[in-house]
């Protein structure tokens, strides 16, 4: 079994470590939280054993992600944590995500895979998983600070036709139904994620192009930077708090 008494303690405590800012996990059913929690009866799994077949995979022309990690297990373990992050060399911000395909071009001569792609989803999962249990500790200071900012207005500010805000709902409304399922914190550990309204896994950006949709704003694209200081922000509201990939959501 994956799951470790680390992991287990380290959620017991998470609310306790990020102050006010509960995990996605805490928000679960027990039936549910009880399934994500085990290896066995979490499908996401299958999306993190495909990602580790993927990691040791020779690409025609070029090099496997374990010619550079080797021993991924301890090399990468708490890599996620960390992420989002400035790219040092580009000045862009990169999430766990935009890292991989950055690799498999640059360093892999190999066509990106694509976000939201089988491929890019499986391997970010299989890394992810990696961390599974250490807390969050994102830079947000320096010259990470501008994008954790932007990422901020974009929370708390009212868009789209509802002319709601990020803020309203996973700030003011926290714990309260809607369609079923309970308001969050907005804390993105756990993704890549399965959830049971896609039947499947999928990424951050792809839950918050849901929620643009849902109050009738712009869909940025994926891995754009709206999304990217986004996520950096919750990051790092979400500090102190465990990594949960693979997590399940409703």
């Amino acid at each position: 079994m994956r799951l470790s008494i680390a992991f287990c303690i380290a959620m017991a405590l998470s609310a306790a470590h990020a102050g006010e800012i509960k995990s996605g996990s805490s928000f679960l059913s027990p039936d549910m939280r009880r399934q994500q929690d085990d290896e066995t009866r979490n499908p996401a799994w299958f999306w993190v054993d495909q990602g580790q077949e993927l990691f040791s995979r020779k690409p025609e022309n070029g090099a496997t992600c374990l010619s550079c990690h080797a021993g991924p297990e301890q090399s990468l373990r708490g890599a996620a944590t960390r992420y989002p992050q400035l790219d040092a060399a580009s000045g862009k911000l990169l999430n766990l995500e935009t890292r991989i395909e950055q690799c498999r071009v640059e360093r892999q001569k190999q066509p990106a895979f694509g976000y939201e792609s089988a491929e890019l989803l499986a391997l970010t999962a299989y890394v992810a998983s990696l961390s599974r249990g250490l807390p969050m500790n994102v830079a947000t200071e320096g010259a990470a600070r501008p994008f954790f900012e932007e990422g901020k207005a974009f929370f708390e500010r009212r868009q789209g036709q509802l002319n709601l805000s990020c803020m309203q709902c996973h700030d003011g409304l926290v714990g309260q139904r809607l369609r079923g399922d309970t308001i969050s914190h907005g804390a993105g550990m756990g993704y890549p994620a399965y959830r049971l309204e896609w039947n499947g896994v999928g990424s951050l950006h792809r839950r918050l192009r849901a929620c643009s949709l849902g109050v009738r704003a712009t869909q940025f694209d994926y891995g754009s930077p709206e999304y990217l200081a986004l996520e950096l922000y919750l990051a790092g509201r979400a500090k102190g708090l465990p990594v949960e990939t693979p997590a399940m959501r409703r």
